[in-house]
Parts: structure tokens; C-alpha cells; sequence
């Protein structure tokens, strides 16, 4: 079962295809994605990457969070799910 990554702290300059291959180190990766702003259509700084596995996900998690990249450390925790905001 695939799971989700989410990835904070990202370099700016970071695509969607360095991230994926960046975490191809910890397993196999399903999709990585990194969000970008509908304005200004720059990297927001986040992402998510779906490891294949559980376990690759956790390896991940361990290699990558707090590691450096181009300068700045990681965030790497499960994702969580939407949440519906309705204003209610």
C-alpha cells in the first residue's frame, strides 16, 4: 500500500522530478509533487511524495527529515488528510 509523504522546508529551486529522484535513496517512489503558487506559479516551499511501501516510507522518513538540502533541513512527516472546511 502507497504512502504519503509530506515534505517541508523545500529549496525553492527544487522540481518535482529532484524530489522524486532524491527519494528514490529510501525505495520506490510512486509520484512526488511539489505545490506551486496559482499566482505567482513558484514553488510554495512543500511537497508530497507517495513511497510504494509502508517500510519505504518510514525509511524515508528517518534518512530525509532533517537532512540539508541546498542549504535548508527537511521536513518529513505522514501527510494528513484534507480537511473539509465548510465554515461551519
Amino acid at each position: 500500500m502507497e504512502k504519503k509523504l509530506y515534505v517541508g522546508n523545500l529549496p525553492y529551486s527544487l522540481s518535482d522530478e529532484a524530489l522524486k529522484d532524491l527519494f528514490t535513496e529510501a525505495g520506490e517512489v510512486a509520484a512526488a509533487s511539489i505545490i506551486i503558487d496559482k499566482f505567482s506559479k513558484r514553488s510554495k516551499g512543500f511537497g508530497f511524495v507517495e513511497m510504494s511501501t509502508e517500510e519505504d516510507a518510514a525509511k524515508a522518513k528517518d534518512i530525509f527529515n532533517g537532512k540539508e538540502v541546498e542549504g535548508r533541513k527537511l521536513i518529513v512527516d505522514e501527510a494528513r488528510p484534507m480537511k473539509d472546511f465548510k465554515g461551519e
